[in-house]
């Protein structure tokens, strides 16, 4: 073991900068770079963005709680900002007793009979896109696709307009109250009627998922209340991020023409495709943990009771970890990639995200002979979630 140290070094850039989160890369290399550890003075957090000590924080619960809140804000304080998720701001027992639940609802078994509408979704979508050939790879793919087959799945009415709204104010939320924030905010209270009753069991279909959850909650297998809170962050946190991945990976297919003529006749590594463009452009770029106790990582003695922002984003461009990090190469496998995170907390709905953006890639190969990028991508500044806006495609059909 080497030496520890408490000396940190002073990390003085901004991660929430505006500028910053339009085009992360060169903080996400600063933020590796300058140390296993360093310490942002204006947020009093820790940061990490080596793969090694971010997936060993993330793995590690008991000395990195979730507990304290997956974004900047302690929400165990009165002045937290953000109401706690049931299962992504909790650890064991609770988080334990959650996860086998909602493991249980939505197994592998019941995920895979969804294949088919999702599938026949994706079908009529690709149908509309190849008739409009200019389009909105970002909005009228992406989005279009997840905010109609993911809500419906989980027995909730799809509101796309508002859907975007809670989206962006979840992954502002988990950043500081900055102006991102306070808009976002304003907004969510605009449309807070229309949330409220999205999350209680009259809102959610007879049969579905979302009534299984409750029904879990009667027989005494959740704490009451808990139902509530996971249907919420089911419905604010299970779309983005898949939009996100799906956004990526058709802009990054669309510069590569070659590939996307190679995926048409060889669909071998039709499903590296996604999860090589989440390693890319990891949708969620950061979030928290919090020390429970003086830690050690890599060398560095981290203090108790102190935030510990998680650079995803960079770790998944660590040179440490990946040969030529910022190239999108499907001949490598992004195995071990950390965009669906690690340990206890290792993303629930996993197999639901790699099945959405499965039926899309499916649908757009069979019937787009090309894909062709017809302006520069824009992405929309939110504090934690990388996210495009804009995604300009001309789809020439076969």
């Amino acid at each position: 073991m080497g030496t520890i140290t408490h000396d940190v070094p002073r990390l003085d850039a901004d991660p929430f900068a505006i500028d910053t989160l339009l085009n992360p890369y060169a903080v996400q290399e600063l933020v590796r770079e300058i140390g296993p550890v360093s310490y942002v003075e204006r947020y009093g957090s820790y940061a990490v963005g080596r793969y090694d000590e971010v997936r060993t924080i993330l793995r590690d619960w008991e000395s990195f709680t979730s507990t304290a809140g997956a974004g900047l804000t302690d929400i165990r304080k009165p002045d937290a900002w953000r109401q706690p998720g049931p299962i992504v701001e909790s650890d064991p027992p609770d988080h334990t007793r959650i996860r086998g639940v909602l493991s249980k609802i939505i197994s592998p078994k019941i995920i895979k009979g969804w294949q088919e509408s999702f599938q026949a979704e994706a079908t009529l979508l690709a149908d509309r896109m190849c008739e409009a050939r200019d389009v909105d790879g970002a909005k009228d793919i992406a989005e279009a696709f997840v905010m109609k087959v993911f809500p419906e799945s989980l027995g909730l009415s799809p509101h796309r307009e508002n859907m975007v709204i809670v989206g962006n104010y979840n992954f502002n939320a988990l950043g500081p109250k900055n102006e991102l924030f306070e808009r976002s905010a304003a907004e969510l209270a605009g449309i807070a009627e229309w949330f409220d009753a999205a999350q209680d069991r009259e809102g959610v279909a007879p049969g579905s998922f979302g009534e299984q959850v409750y029904n879990a909650e009667d027989e005494g297998l959740l704490e009451p209340g808990v139902a509530r809170g996971l249907v919420r962050t089911l419905l604010r946190g299970g779309m983005d991020t898949t939009i996100s991945g799906i956004g990526s990976m058709l802009m990054f297919l669309s510069q590569q023409p070659d590939l996307w003529r190679t995926m048409r006749s060889d669909r071998s590594r039709m499903k590296l495709a996604f999860e090589e463009a989440i390693r890319l452009e990891a949708p969620i770029q950061s979030y928290y943990r919090t020390t429970t106790k003086e830690v050690e990582v890599g060398g560095v003695r981290l203090e108790a009771d102190t935030k510990v922002q998680v650079f995803i984003g960079a770790a998944n461009r660590d040179p440490r970890k990946w040969e030529d990090p910022d190239r999108y190469d499907l001949g490598r496998s992004p195995a071990g990639h950390l965009a669906f995170g690690q340990g206890i907390h290792l993303c629930i709905g996993q197999l639901i995200a790699r099945m959405e953006a499965e039926s899309v890639l499916v649908a757009l190969l069979d019937r787009v002979k090309e894909l062709q990028p017809v302006g520069k991508p824009v992405y929309r500044p939110l504090n934690t979630l990388r996210t495009l806006d804009a995604l300009p495609l001309r789809l020439i059909p076969a």
